[in-house]
């Protein structure tokens, strides 16, 4: 069979436009565009235009190169007593997360800047070809599934926050949230995406929606002035490279943390052989774990979010810091986040790796668009000196990491994950899924996952009852899940086999969905 091209990502209809495209010629780059518009559509809660992201791009016979569109923090801190600044309280069920929102936690949006620098970069169909998909979602409605009802009765108290945040999810029904197979149209959305492509980005930045954003944070106690818009620029970056165990990983560079984070627990891990062991036994697990933890210890010990770099980032994974955690390692005995995962491959062999992020969203629609803003100030784990204390004017560090595994071969994988702190803990245990036990995509991407983090070590359900009474011993203080659960991220991965056959896995944990066309 002629294959065009695969996609995976969080929602069919995400999957489905991007299917489109590439039916319709387009490249991977062109597709992964379309499912960033689709999903501010069909995924609500997780992709916003008025959020940040990054796409990590391997055009066939190129090097990798990451585009960096991420959030960034104002030029201007108002006085925290005039800034309209929250907290809500999110319901996980089995967990609660605090949550910051209001005009106060908006920081300085990437999406629109991203889209645009991609597309006169990487593109080959006009834009407004490749926003067509989600023009018609929007104006007809995508059927709420209940994954994506699911995660929007977890941040039910932003959505209810404000009639223009409930008017994007309410049931047209009712009052409240739309239930499950209900459709939420979107007009107003469709609106401004017909406007950019025909305006272009100036519209956001310059024009009339960027003047009516900053004009409703003067008053209602935001920080973003026109200064931070018109001054706002896509980062293109190489990206972090390292070899672990015969394959080249390519993944998101400083100033963002996360892939620094996955570099680091793959040094540690490096020297240890999977070699008779199974990918369930518990010695691997307290090995990835123990990992895990000493991660967390040198991120703090090291206070790698204060001005994180290159330079910063060599010496990190320097061999003689490296070794000096691996010892640690030798003498020891033996919730979620609005992040949204798009990976596209197509038979050219481009590759890219998007993750979009608009936080939980801060309850502010901008008028008339349908796009609402994110709550980047308001994420207590992008803020590592505290709410108000912020650096102006810098990029914000970011756990979202669009990762890319090539093999000498030629087979290659383009991955990535939402979820918060768990993004570095779900991406790394794919990579070592299809390096370390030669895994096929399916099985890499579904496997039973582990999260450590300060001092509890979360178990997905799934695993073997010896390994897991193995894990409750040597960690005592541990959460072990009943199911499946996104708290383990949503790791959406294509592939290409050295015969150029694409393969694709969109993960369960967030109704992740693969269409090849």
């Amino acid at each position: 069979m002629f294959v065009k091209g695969i996609t995976a990502a969080g929602h069919s209809a995400t999957a489905q436009a991007a299917a489109d495209i590439l039916q319709a010629g387009g490249n991977a780059f062109d597709a992964v565009l379309a499912a960033l518009f689709a999903s501010c559509v069909a995924e609500p809660v997780l992709a916003s235009l008025g959020g940040g992201g990054f796409l990590l791009a391997r055009p066939h016979g190129g090097r990798p190169v990451l585009y960096d569109f991420f959030t960034q923090t104002p030029g201007r801190k108002r006085p925290a007593g005039q800034v309209d600044f929250y907290p809500i309280v999110a319901d996980f069920g089995t967990a609660q997360q605090e949550f910051h929102i209001g005009m106060g936690s908006i920081a300085t949006p990437g999406v629109v800047r991203g889209l645009f620098r991609i597309h006169r970069d990487l593109c080959r169909l006009p834009l407004r070809s490749i926003v067509e998909p989600a023009l018609d979602l929007a104006r007809a409605g995508v059927p709420v599934n209940p994954f994506q009802h699911y995660i929007a009765e977890i941040v039910s108290p932003i959505l209810l926050s404000t009639p223009a945040a409930l008017a994007l999810h309410r049931s047209p029904g009712g009052t409240g949230l739309a239930a499950p197979g209900e459709r939420v149209p979107q007009p107003q959305m469709a609106d401004a995406f017909d406007a950019l492509t025909r305006e272009g980005e100036g519209l956001f930045y310059q024009g009339e929606i960027g003047r009516r954003l900053v004009d409703d944070c003067d008053t209602g106690g935001g920080h973003l002035r026109m200064q931070d818009l018109e001054g706002y620029r896509v980062r293109i970056r190489e990206p972090l490279h390292r070899r672990y165990h015969g394959f080249e990983l390519f993944t998101n560079p400083p100033p963002s943390i996360g892939g620094t984070l996955i570099a680091f627990t793959l040094a540690l891990l490096e020297q240890e052989s999977a070699g008779g062991m199974s990918a369930d036994s518990a010695m691997h697990l307290a090995q990835v774990a123990d990992a895990q933890r000493l991660t967390q210890r040198m991120r703090r010990d090291q206070r790698v979010e204060q001005d994180l770099d290159e330079r910063t980032a060599e010496r990190l994974l320097g061999h003689a810091l490296v070794q000096q955690y691996r010892r640690q390692t030798r003498d020891r005995h033996r919730f979620a986040r609005g992040t949204t995962q798009i990976s596209i491959a197509d038979r050219a062999g481009n590759l890219a790796s998007m993750t979009l992020s608009n936080g939980e969203g801060s309850g502010y629609v901008i008028p008339e668009t349908g796009i609402m803003m994110n709550n980047m100030l308001g994420e207590e784990d992008i803020n590592p000196h505290g709410f108000h204390h912020w650096p102006e004017n810098r990029r914000i560090a970011s756990m979202m990491s669009p990762t890319l595994l090539l093999a000498d071969d030629g087979r290659a994988w383009a991955t990535g994950s939402g979820g918060s702190n768990r993004i570095r803990s779900a991406i790394l245990q794919v990579l070592l899924n299809l390096v370390d036990f030669d895994m096929d995509i399916e099985q890499a991407v579904e496997h039973p996952r582990i999260h450590y983090e300060n001092g509890l070590l979360n178990i997905e359900s799934g695993f073997p009852n010896e390994t897991l009474e193995e894990l409750f011993r040597l960690f005592p203080e541990h959460r072990l899940w009943p199911e499946k659960n996104l708290f383990f991220g949503g790791a959406h991965t294509v592939s290409i086999d050295t015969h150029g056959t694409l393969s694709g896995q969109g993960d369960s944990r967030r109704g992740g969905v693969a269409v090849t066309v």
